[in-house]
């Protein structure tokens, strides 16, 4: 960095590779985005668990055994980054609920729980088959357009964790939309349909307030690039247009 700072040098694109040369809010707001994936990983797959047996067949049930699998792997991979900071990876697994719930008809935006770190959407619950199906396709969507932005992290240990974890999430959305398609073939449209109308905001809230004084920080860190506006959009275009070709409707977004 010769006669750079750390923050002029992360500002004209630079790269950190070790907890050493990391300063303390670039290591706050680091530590918060590895514990929110991590959260969200390990609440998502404990909620899913709950739904394998559900599977109206064989290869239904083992395609959701195998995201809950991944799903976990991929939080694994993660919080090994975080030991690397002083987190006890030891006992983080076991010191939140995963399981817990909010009311169905709860509604929190993007507030988080006091439990942990995970996003607002997985503290609401799945009602069956249908309803985790669609909620995997669009939170899958979601997190695909997500860590397309991650994977250029300037901390470089987890950039790479994220270009290895980010085929492993789309394959999920994509086992998803197989899934919903066989559904909706099968009969289910309305009952998808609810589904898609019930989680689409919860969703999009995922995306954050887009505060543009925290985003302009993230970006000057390099910890983000795109807006979470922009992310968003790709997503709802990517997600309508999906739900348009299985014949189902663009359900409405919170302004």
């Amino acid at each position: 960095m010769q006669d750079m700072t750390i923050d002029s040098y992360l500002q004209a694109g630079g790269v950190l590779t070790s907890p050493a040369n990391v300063p303390p809010r670039y290591r706050a707001e680091l530590m918060k985005l590895m514990a929110t994936f991590v959260d969200s990983s390990l609440a998502g797959a404990a909620g899913f668990a709950d739904i394998i047996n559900d599977g109206p067949g064989i290869r239904e049930r083992a395609a959701a055994a195998r995201i809950v699998l991944e799903k976990t792997g991929n939080a694994e991979r993660v919080l090994r980054i975080m030991g690397e900071f002083g987190a006890d990876t030891a006992r983080y697994a076991n010191q939140h609920p995963w399981t817990a719930r909010l009311d169905r008809n709860a509604d929190i935006g993007a507030t988080r729980s006091d439990h942990d770190m995970r996003l607002a959407v997985f503290n609401y619950p799945l009602t069956g088959w249908t309803d985790a199906v669609v909620m995997n396709l669009l939170m899958g969507r979601a997190v695909s357009a997500q860590l397309a932005d991650m994977v250029r992290l300037s901390y470089q240990p987890l950039a790479a964790a994220f270009r290895t974890i980010a085929p492993v999430e789309l394959g999920h959305a994509d086992l998803a939309a197989t899934g919903l398609a066989r559904i909706i073939n099968e009969g289910g449209a309305d009952n998808a349909q609810a589904a898609a109308t019930y989680w689409w905001p919860r969703v999009a809230a995922s995306f954050g307030t887009g505060r543009p004084d925290r985003e302009a920080a993230l970006r000057a860190m390099g910890l983000r690039h795109s807006a979470g506006a922009k992310l968003r959009q790709t997503w709802e275009q990517t997600a309508a247009a999906e739900l348009s070709a299985l014949g189902l409707a663009q359900p409405r977004t919170r302004p």
